[in-house]
């Protein structure tokens, strides 16, 4: 099991995810998105898996100040999302080809 954590240290569900894998001395990989960000490889195996609109944080300050709304989930959306990691919904979780976007332990214990 190979988990990676992708988040921000300040969001709470990303403590939370982080304490959920501690608690179970499972061990995990954090990568911090406003540093990082995903490379294509991963942004494509998390794409593929939970899908572009649930990658998006539509809650954001960026999601307005760019107008996301109105590129909808195109290419050009996934573009800027890519380039700006602050748009993503965090914590993403990533076991392999498996990944999850927020908190999500009912899935994560089948990953155990």
């Amino acid at each position: 099991m190979n988990i990676q954590i992708f988040g921000v240290k300040k969001c709470f569900d990303t403590q939370k995810a982080e304490r959920y894998f501690k608690e179970r001395k499972i061990k995990y990989q954090y990568v911090d998105l406003t540093k990082y960000g995903l490379s294509k490889g991963e942004f494509k195996s998390v794409k593929a898996s939970v899908g572009l609109k649930d990658l998006i944080n539509t809650k954001s300050k960026e999601y307005k100040v760019l107008n996301m709304q109105r590129l909808g989930t195109g290419s050009v959306a996934e573009e800027i999302l890519f380039k700006n990691p602050k748009l993503y919904k965090s914590p993403i979780v990533r076991n392999g080809k498996q990944a999850t976007v927020g908190y999500k332990p009912d899935v994560w214990v089948d990953w155990e």
